[in-house]
């Protein structure tokens, strides 16, 4: 049942991420991607703050402060400026493909680091979820704007970031807790891009956002960083990195989904037989066995 919990948890983590994506889509407009990412994970950190205080849960142990400050700075600082950045130059439905290329980027991390062995029906589950993801956005991939390859490059190098904090951040995690773990790495990830944004004067167009850009801003916030991110974390702790990764394949369907109920954007076929595919291939792999050497974190 922990082990199911965990899998929800990642799908529920990236089917809000598929919002995400759209609120940044559309903020990053206003903002610079650094000071974007200061403001989310800004707003994040302060959001999770009161609940890290009520918990018991212990804290990250001093010896695993330096990991749980670099794994910030991985995931919280230099993850959302790819991130940011990738969605200035090609469209959301190839930036939701690159990303989609996580449970393979993770599966091959856990593998070479020795954390978690590769198995054909994982691999087959991965491939099969990633298929899926290109069938759906099959029809949004060929409206390109010229160049869209330099974004499509930043979001896999973002995936990248993703892959290793999944795979680095486990152990930790099972040592003390998701909440908090997640909390300190934030605030990490957050104090950085501020001081970077403030140095290069991004706060500056802050005094001329409207409410719209407000509203995209503490959405990030608030379910696009706080809530996304601690599900991941509370996934990370009951299961292995790539059966939480492989639900990633699920956020550029949600996207898609969202455009159909909101923008009343066309549902073809290609959307409902990426779905399903999506899904079969998330259960071909979280249903596959366990290896030898996962059923307990490497205590490093």
């Amino acid at each position: 049942m922990g082990e199911l919990a965990g899998v929800l948890a990642a799908i529920a983590s990236s089917a809000l991420g598929g919002t995400a994506v759209g609120a940044t889509r559309y903020a990053v407009g206003a903002v610079d991607p650094l000071t974007l990412g200061a403001l989310r994970f800004g707003i994040g950190f302060l959001c999770l703050l009161p609940i890290a205080l009520a918990q018991r849960e212990a804290w990250p142990a001093r010896r695993d402060w330096p990991r749980a400050a670099a794994l910030g700075l991985l995931f919280f600082g230099l993850f959302p400026v790819l991130f940011n950045a990738s969605l200035l130059y090609t469209t959301a439905a190839r930036a939701a493909l690159a990303l989609s290329t996580l449970p393979l980027l993770t599966m091959l991390a856990g593998a070479i680091l020795g954390v978690e062995a590769l198995t054909a029906r994982k691999s087959a589950g991965v491939a099969l979820a990633m298929g899926g993801v290109t069938l759906a956005l099959a029809a949004g991939l060929a409206d390109a704007p010229a160049g869209a390859w330099r974004g499509d490059l930043l979001m896999v190098a973002a995936a990248l970031c993703m892959a290793l904090y999944s795979v680095w951040a486990r152990p930790v995690i099972h040592r003390s807790g998701p909440v908090r773990f997640t909390l300190l790495a934030m605030g990490t990830g957050a104090t950085c891009l501020g001081l970077l944004a403030g140095i290069g004067g991004g706060f500056a167009a802050l005094p001329g956002f409207g409410w719209p850009q407000w509203i995209a801003i503490f959405y990030l916030g608030l379910f696009g960083s706080a809530l996304i991110f601690f599900l991941w974390a509370f996934a990370l702790g009951r299961t292995t990195p790539t059966r939480v990764a492989v639900s990633v394949t699920v956020n550029p369907v949600t996207a898609a989904l969202l455009g159909a109920l909101l923008l009343d954007e066309p549902v073809g076929w290609n959307l409902v037989l990426g779905l399903v595919t999506v899904f079969s291939g998330i259960w071909l792999a979280v249903t596959a066995g366990k290896p030898a050497g996962t059923a307990a974190p490497h205590k490093r």
